[in-house]
């Protein structure tokens, strides 16, 4: 699974995400987790659109990018990773084995399982 550097910077309570692999592909958010989320939606759709580069690495970005001084001199930012997901509503039947105590604790909170396990797993690989 690629993974392409994000750089979030917080601006009085919003977030905004930048991919400097992808110039002009940018998300937001109004808490970190919502501007990740984001993120990683309109990573998934772009590679749907288009041909992604390859991505670079870190060390690659700082020595390459031609705003990396400009982010580094001005911006209170973090660093991040954002996976490629592959967008897909075609969903596929697993059988899965699951501790019985779990299992009775998810029932209480919701009446679909697969929903449930499976945003659990979008949140988990984000």
């Amino acid at each position: 699974m690629e993974k392409y550097i994000a750089l979030i910077e917080e601006d009085n309570g919003n977030y905004g995400v930048v991919f400097p692999d992808l110039p002009g592909l940018v998300s937001a958010g109004t808490s970190f987790d919502d501007a990740v989320r984001n993120a990683h939606e309109i990573l998934a759709y772009y590679a749907q659109t288009a041909k992604l580069p390859p991505p670079r690495t870190l060390e690659q970005i700082l020595q390459t990018w031609e705003d990396w001084s400009e982010w580094q001199a001005n911006y209170h930012f973090i660093v991040t990773a954002i996976a490629v997901v592959p967008v897909t509503t075609k969903a596929r039947r697993i059988n899965i084995m699951m501790n019985e105590g779990l299992l009775a604790q998810l029932d209480t909170v919701t009446q679909n399982r697969s929903e449930f396990i499976s945003h659990a797993v979008e949140r988990a690989l984000a």
